[in-house]
């Protein structure tokens, strides 16, 4: 009796861990990796690394405010390093209805760019880094399955709707299940071949939040990779919404950069 108890039991727990369904897996690694917090601060530094081995840094300070949990959000992205992109500034109106807006302000030649929709998967700033990957890849435009569960982790897959929109055919996302983090993503291409992989490297909780401290992204056909490590993380700082602006693109907010 103990063993069909025991059956049963296993049975009914299995049941129960599987009734999550792929789009809710999703949602919650979004809300995990893009929503801590109303708010947040950090500082950041890049080691781009090219085929032949040869590095490049950047650094910056990032602030992030939400509208909306799961919804809108405002992120300013200001680079201190090295020298020939110092002032340089990144700036997203994230929106979950439409394409995010996204700018670039030059300070070298006073320039405010617009970085059109159809630019969010190209290069962000030289590095392995998509525009895209900086404040989030939009839910609506991909569908979702869940294709295994582990004790670890759910594994997705997920496919363009509009697929000649992208460079990829689809990727899959390895979702820890102690954290709600993405802990490794990796992207076929138009044949099916692997071409690109991100995976989290180190995380750490910080002020209740499961934050990624350290990730690497990887070009698997040239052999380049950039790593992004994050240090200073705040959140909840009560960051205003006034902040969020071109202004502040051209005289950055020192007392909240601190």
């Amino acid at each position: 009796m103990r063993t069909l108890f025991t059956l049963i039991a296993t049975s009914l727990f299995n049941l129960q861990a599987m009734a999550i369904t792929a789009d809710e897996v999703v949602e919650r690694a979004n809300l995990a990796s893009f929503y801590a917090g109303d708010d947040g601060r950090s500082q950041a530094r890049m080691i781009i690394v090219d085929a032949q081995g040869r590095k490049q840094t950047r650094q910056f300070s990032l602030l992030r405010r939400t509208l909306e949990k799961g919804g809108d959000q405002q992120m300013l992205v200001f680079f201190s390093r090295p020298s020939d992109v110092r002032g340089t500034v990144f700036r997203v109106d994230k929106k979950v209805d439409r394409d995010d807006d996204r700018w670039l302000y030059l300070p070298g030649l006073d320039l405010l760019k617009r970085i059109s929709a159809g630019d969010k998967r190209t290069s962000f700033v030289g590095s392995h880094f998509f525009y895209e990957d900086v404040s989030g890849r939009n839910l609506k435009e991909d569908s979702f399955t869940l294709i295994e569960e582990s004790d670890r982790h759910y594994l997705i897959e997920a496919k363009p709707k509009a697929p000649d929109a992208v460079e990829f055919s689809s990727y899959k996302v390895w979702v820890d299940k102690d954290n709600w983090l993405p802990a490794k993503v990796e992207y076929h291409d138009k044949q099916g071949a692997l071409y690109r992989r991100v995976e989290t490297v180190k995380t750490d909780t910080i002020g209740g939040y499961p934050t990624v401290l350290r990730s690497k992204i990887s070009d698997l056909a040239s052999g380049g990779y950039t790593l992004m490590e994050f240090r200073g993380v705040q959140y909840d700082l009560g960051l205003p919404e006034s902040i969020f602006s071109e202004r502040s693109m051209r005289q950055p907010p020192a007392k909240y950069l601190r």
